[in-house]
């Protein structure tokens, strides 16, 4: 039951700034025609979170102490690879562990978009399309670069399978998205040939072959160290139209991506028939005919959100960045051109130079980063101690899910999270659900994980990318 808005209002303002436990957080705030409790317009904006900050600009992280930090996590963290550090030749063992480690023949029904059952026939096939018996004994180690967003699958094809009927958008053999320009080592080819096996530094999955391009070693890592270069900043922009060059007309390129900047060019020149006086001429890569690497120039206009470095590591900036997302669709493994809830923190980081796992459960354990675990030993009053100790860019982590921190307000943490719904504890002890399915904003304290537990009492873990 919602209570009338001036009581509401009074009721908030009474409770504002005071310590609040669990089971009261509720009272202090307003339900909204939302139905998103305790968040109003002013709320969605980053002007009010950053508002509430004390020295808000301050670098809580410089770009050495960043680059120290990514090189700790390439280094301890198994989820993450190292390409630069690959053998010159693989060994079908090494291979096959990758693949094998990933494309397990699922053992649960599965349902179509339809909603019909996927007959074992087509699982049996997608499996034999992984081609393990062809991984040669030993094989040269191969490079490439993405040219274009790429999905990156379990298996080795675009069927789209889900756990239940009428659920079609978390599909189970969607992984993740790689941007232009990311390296990847190509290590297996697909039965039918249109899927490569590729290992990310982040991520080792099955992807369409047109989306990587083949280079030598020098080729691909020369393309990623190449100064100088644009990040992009905004949630997504895209390179300007040009018939010349398709392969790079209107590219999405995501938050976080690096993009180095073609330098010999003369500036009085047309690029792809257009003048580049009021754009970047970025250097992006593409896939010949023949399904080797080559570059082309591309224009990004001056007025997109990029800039010509990382964006220092401050609250403020995360705040901003995380903010250019809200409303963005909720897209499991980065599906639908958006991104899901760990992708969603991990863009944002990767917008100031941090780079983190993929997935939640990677990110929660990490060896590499400042991390406080949770177990059944800790105490309710214990864990609500460390949610009142939430600081602006902490990631709090509950089973299958991450939000990231934005503030303290009426006396209780508030978080930033690509949801799929929210659910609390209603003035007359009923259950309130309110469908997400969106980077929103909620506070933390109420958030119901199920009807006898809060996300707080169900809490795994709080990542701090701090010194």
């Amino acid at each position: 039951m919602r209570l009338p808005l001036l009581a509401a209002t009074a009721l908030a303002l009474a409770f504002a700034g005071a310590p609040l436990q669990a089971r009261d957080a509720n009272d202090a705030l307003t339900v909204p025609p939302s139905g998103v409790l305790g968040v109003g317009e002013a709320q969605l904006t980053p002007a009010f979170w950053i508002g509430l900050l004390h020295e808000p600009d301050r670098v809580i992280l410089d770009r050495a102490a960043i680059e120290a930090q990514n090189a700790k996590l390439l280094q301890l963290d198994p989820s993450m690879h190292d390409l630069r550090a690959l053998p010159k030749t693989l060994g079908r063992e090494q291979v096959a562990g990758w693949i094998t480690a990933l494309s397990q023949r699922p053992e649960r029904p599965l349902f179509d978009v339809d909603g019909q059952p996927v007959p074992a026939a087509t699982l049996d096939a997608v499996v034999g399309n992984l081609a393990l018996a062809a991984i040669p004994a030993q094989q040269k180690t191969r490079y490439g670069l993405v040219v274009r967003r790429a999905a990156l699958r379990t298996f080795p094809t675009t069927l789209r399978v889900f756990n239940e009927k009428g659920d079609t958008d978390i599909d189970r053999f969607q992984e993740t998205a790689e941007f232009p320009g990311t390296p990847v080592a190509i290590v297996h080819a697909s039965a039918d040939g249109q899927w490569l096996f590729v290992v990310s530094p982040r991520y080792a999955a099955w992807t369409e072959k047109d989306n990587v391009a083949e280079g030598s070693a020098a080729e691909v890592f020369g393309y990623a160290d190449k100064t100088p270069y644009r990040v992009i900043t905004g949630a997504t922009e895209r390179t300007v139209f040009t018939r010349e060059q398709p392969a790079v007309s209107q590219l999405q390129l995501d938050m976080g991506t690096r993009v180095p900047l073609a330098t010999d060019l003369s500036p009085d020149q047309p690029v792809n028939g257009q003048t580049p006086y009021a754009a970047h001429v970025l250097e992006l890569p593409l896939r010949k005919t023949d399904g080797t690497l080559g570059f082309s120039p591309a224009l990004l206009q001056k007025n997109t959100d990029s800039a010509a470095d990382y964006l220092p590591l401050t609250r403020a900036n995360i705040i901003r960045q995380a903010f250019k997302f809200l409303g963005e669709r909720y897209g499991w493994g980065h599906a639908y051109d958006g991104r899901d809830c760990s992708g969603f923190v991990s863009d944002v980081y990767r917008s100031m130079g941090v780079q983190m796992p993929r997935n939640t459960s990677r990110q929660a354990i990490s060896p590499a980063l400042e991390h406080r675990a949770f177990t059944d030993k800790d105490s309710r009053e214990a864990r609500l101690k460390a949610a009142q100790a939430l600081e602006v860019g902490d990631l709090v982590y509950i089973p299958g899910h991450v939000m990231m921190v934005i503030g303290h307000w009426h006396g209780q943490p508030y978080v930033i999270h690509d949801a799929g719904g929210m659910s609390y504890r209603k003035a007359d002890g009923g259950k309130a659900r309110i469908k997400l399915n969106a980077v929103s904003v909620t506070p933390l304290l109420p958030m119901l994980y199920n009807d006898k537990q809060s996300y707080v009492e169900r809490m795994t873990s709080i990542v701090r990318i701090r010194h």
